[in-house]
């Protein structure tokens, strides 16, 4: 399997890891679906304020807290459920795999050089 193709599947599947609270969150990266779906949970106003966007993407990929399912934020209540549960630690812990920048050697051999 090439980096590429094991970067799409690790993308569509959950990847759990633990927080500095001890905490294992389930954590998958949104795709197109996902945020097109959190615009419409944060609504147009807040959509325009990337801080409180970006905190929501982070919180929402969030589908597992100890093995308890978290459903996804479907208006600006849940979002701030979700983010107080998580916390600092929790929403820490999910910006590793949800920021994940592919490294040089992805970026060549997906571009194919």
């Amino acid at each position: 399997m090439s980096r590429a193709t094991a970067l799409i599947f690790e993308a569509a599947h959950p990847v759990d890891i633990t927080d500095d609270e001890g905490r294992v969150l389930t954590v998958r990266p949104p795709h197109a679906l996902d945020r097109l779906r959190l615009f419409k949970a944060v609504g147009p106003e807040l959509a325009q304020n990337p801080l409180y966007l970006g905190m929501a993407l982070v919180a929402s990929a969030v589908t597992a807290l100890d093995g308890v399912p978290v459903p996804p934020p479907t208006n600006e209540h849940h979002i701030e459920q979700l983010v107080g549960r998580l916390g600092d630690a929790g929403l820490r812990a999910a910006a590793t795999i949800v920021d994940r920048a592919p490294t040089d050697g992805e970026v060549r051999e997906e571009a194919g050089n």
